[in-house]
């Protein structure tokens, strides 16, 4: 085994394989990040360049960013790098096996495996790979293997169809990535409202939405949005304007998603709708 890119999800995911009996040979990596944790998740293996990893390695994980994929795969095959056989998986969510089709005509056996989880680069990140889906796209021939290699990880396959993949990795975005942001802006708006640990208050509320939200959907809508207080909302958007008016454009777009939400699921009454709208609306046009 071998990984082209030794960041936080090649040298995890390596680190994986390597406990379920897989033998890494060498990895790849250039910044000084990579060679740090290299040498903690991947202790003795050599860092070499990507074509190298190529030339050692019958299963390779191009574990690289999504726009620099396309281009690194291009580069190996017209160099002669790839050889028949030899297992090429990437971990981009963007991407299904399209992306591999340089690899596949040098005769390797293309596969998409991509971790559902955030990753910051330690130890840890191995033990939560249990239990980890992982979304799969691969030829229907070289679907068991994929799973395999998943199961061997811990995780969990799901399988994803090759024209779904930008849609699912657009809602794993929109999950994971805005609720980092979302989290981030409300604790600074905590700290500015004199409040010392922001994150002790926010945990235990915070797991509860995201509890009820993973249990019951829509159901779960709770606040003044969702209750139509067209009053509270407008005072929301009237301290942020003069707290954090940077929040404004963001706090207005999630307000009128919930509130169209909350009408079609029956939680917001269509009378105090008008009033709530209209506060958005004119949150707008200052």
């Amino acid at each position: 085994m071998g990984v082209v890119g030794a960041g936080r999800v090649g040298s995890t995911l390596a680190a994986a394989l390597r406990q379920a009996g897989h033998r890494p040979v060498a990895a790849s990596g250039v910044s000084d990040a990579s060679v740090r944790r290299a040498a903690t998740l991947l202790p003795d293996v050599p860092l070499v360049t990507p074509a190298e990893v190529f030339a050692r390695a019958d299963l390779v994980l191009l574990t690289v960013p999504d726009d620099a994929l396309p281009g690194l795969v291009e580069g190996l095959a017209e160099t002669g790098a790839i050889r028949p056989g030899q297992l090429v998986v990437h971990t981009s969510g963007r991407y299904g096996t399209g992306v591999l089709a340089p690899a596949l005509r040098a005769g390797a056996l293309p596969l998409a495996l991509h971790p559902v989880m955030t990753f910051t680069g330690t130890s840890v990140d191995v033990q939560r790979l249990a239990g980890c889906s992982f979304g799969i796209t691969a030829p229907e021939e070289l679907r068991l293997a994929a799973e395999a290699l998943v199961i061997e990880m811990g995780g969990e396959p799901e399988w994803i169809e090759e024209d779904a993949r930008p849609l699912y990795h657009a809602a794993l975005a929109l999950g994971a990535n805005h609720l980092v942001t979302l989290v981030a802006q409300a604790m600074e708006l905590l700290r500015t409202a004199g409040v010392a640990a922001p994150d002790r208050m926010l945990g235990p509320l915070l797991g509860a939405a995201l509890d009820n939200a993973l249990r019951s959907g829509d159901a779960a809508l709770t606040g003044p949005v969702a209750r139509g207080d067209a009053g509270t909302v407008a005072a929301h958007v009237t301290e942020l304007r003069k707290h954090a008016p940077q929040t404004v454009a963001g706090y207005l777009a999630m307000a009128r998603t919930t509130a169209d939400r909350a009408l079609a699921h029956g939680l917001l009454k269509p009378e105090l709708a008008e009033d709530l709208l209209g506060v958005l609306a004119e949150g707008d046009r200052r």
